[in-house]
């Protein structure tokens, strides 16, 4: 297998990088997909933010220090354009980001591509009471089964913080659920 670095170097080759692209799309395709849906949750909504991050992953990826894992990077970029484009679809419509998500939740039954039940859309309407950064590391977690330590690299914050932020996130999602 090719490492990271080497990887890099191809896709930053004018040579060789349509060709590793290519196969970082087909490697990163799904996981961002999902992470990215579990944000905004609107497929359509998830397939133009994910297009939109791979334009910055493109664009940018000659600034990358190597830092960080490139699924890092590329999942701070994900994060970022989730954040970034509810929050203007929510200024355009002129409600609040917490407004817009509840309304999304509302769709989701008419969603032809999800496959939740009633349980799935009353955990999604848990989810959109928690802050910002508690909806992230619990979505990160729970759905995606990160461990702390690759959070702490996307989200830039410490294994410490993670696991309170995600404690608290259970507790007041176990709250929700028993209370509505």
């Amino acid at each position: 297998m090719i490492d990271e670095k080497e990887f890099i170097q191809q896709l930053l080759d004018p040579k060789t990088q349509n060709t590793a692209f290519q196969k970082l799309i087909s490697d990163y395709q799904k996981p961002l997909y999902s992470h990215i849906r579990n944000i905004v949750l609107n497929h359509d909504d998830a397939d133009d933010v994910l297009q939109n991050t791979f334009v910055k992953v493109f664009q940018y990826l000659k600034n990358f220090k190597g830092e960080s894992k490139l699924f890092s990077w590329m999942y701070r970029i994900a994060t970022n354009e989730a954040l970034t484009f509810l929050n203007q679809k929510a200024k355009l419509k002129g409600i609040t980001s917490e407004d817009l998500q509840n309304k999304t939740i509302d769709n989701l039954k008419s969603d032809a591509y999800f496959d939740g039940d009633e349980i799935q859309i009353k955990l999604q309407k848990a989810i959109v009471t928690l802050p910002e950064k508690q909806q992230l590391v619990f979505k990160m977690k729970y759905f995606q089964e990160l461990k702390y330590e690759e959070i702490a690299e996307i989200l830039s914050t410490s294994v410490g913080a993670l696991k309170a932020s995600y404690h608290h996130a259970v507790k007041k999602i176990e709250l929700y659920v028993t209370t509505n």
